[in-house]
């Protein structure tokens, strides 16, 4: 049984329309820019949680005094 050219030609336009879209967002997604953003803003994110922040405030607090002990030495 044959297809009817025109219901050919517009499956391939919806197909190729379809391919336009999936590829935008693929782009979307892969772009460098954007995926530093994320990254920054998730490092950020969990930087300013408190069971992290206030050990590396106190690690640095302590490799601070460490130096210095050793300056005065």
């Amino acid at each position: 049984m044959a297809r009817d050219p025109d219901t050919i030609e517009r499956e391939i336009e919806k197909a190729r329309d379809a391919l336009a879209s999936t590829l935008d967002q693929l782009s979307e997604r892969a772009n460098p820019k954007r995926l530093a953003d994320t990254a920054k803003t998730s490092v950020l994110a969990t930087l300013n949680e408190p069971k992290v922040k206030f050990p590396l405030i106190g690690a640095g607090a302590l490799i601070g005094l460490l130096l210095l002990r050793k300056l005065f030495r």
